[in-house]
């Protein structure tokens, strides 16, 4: 487990999940400034991961423990990988409380800190899979792709943390419906492979975003990063 010192939220990250980007925020930034503030001081990141050989197959990917990450979308996602990482990923229940209390009091800035958190552990995400690059050197590596995403089930999360250790380690878990608890965290698999291999998708999507389920662009049929480059 590793605690990591987030000093930083992006704040075109923020409005981009407001779907602010590319325009004048207005009087959006200076909230969106002061939220990211308050998340910075709430927030106690925390992150873990652990590295597997794996077999791709059609049923899905198989680690070399035994336990097999179902679907098809994952399998294509990690075709040509032959190990696979898995990381966990935690804001802290901290956050949690924060977004309760403010959902109660300022729906308008609860929308905002929202979004601050999502910025949040993406960033957290980034730097942890930047720590895990220098683990293989040389290697390619596809983006993150989360349980809940495509057809691979929300069903796995409790045996992805059990393999992280994650309950203990992070205080991470998920309830009985496969929700994770703390709910501002990320469970997700990279796919690692051999140098060069030019199939491995590299850009981050919806399969490694925690507001993937309650995603206005993605209900619209479209996402963030269409209505950026609009």
């Amino acid at each position: 487990m590793a605690v990591m010192e987030l000093d930083r939220i992006p704040l075109d990250e923020v409005l981009r999940y407001l779907g602010a980007a590319g325009r004048d925020p207005g009087p959006l930034l200076p909230l969106a400034e002061d939220c990211a503030g308050e998340l910075l001081q709430t927030a106690r990141p925390r992150w873990t991961w652990r590295g597997f050989g794996c077999d791709v197959t059609p049923e899905g990917v198989r680690l070399d423990c035994g336990f097999l990450l179902p679907g098809r979308d994952l399998a294509g996602h990690l075709a040509g990988c032959r190990e696979a990482v898995l990381l966990a990923a935690t804001l802290s229940p901290g956050v949690d409380a924060l977004l309760r209390r403010t959902q109660l009091s300022d729906l308008s800035r609860s929308l905002v800190l929202e979004s601050c958190a999502a910025a949040a552990i993406e960033e957290v995400c980034g730097r942890a899979g930047e720590i895990i690059r220098e683990s293989y050197p040389g290697r390619s590596f596809t983006s993150r792709f989360s349980p809940g995403y495509g057809d691979l089930p929300l069903t796995v999360q409790g045996e992805f943390l059990a393999l992280l250790d994650a309950p203990r380690r992070l205080g991470l878990c998920a309830t009985g419906s496969s929700i994770l608890t703390p709910r501002k965290s990320v469970t997700a698999v990279i796919g690692v492979g051999e140098p060069g291999v030019e199939s491995i998708p590299r850009e981050r999507g919806c399969g490694s975003c925690s507001l993937r389920e309650t995603c206005a662009f993605r209900r619209a049929g479209t996402s963030c990063k269409a209505n950026k480059e609009e």
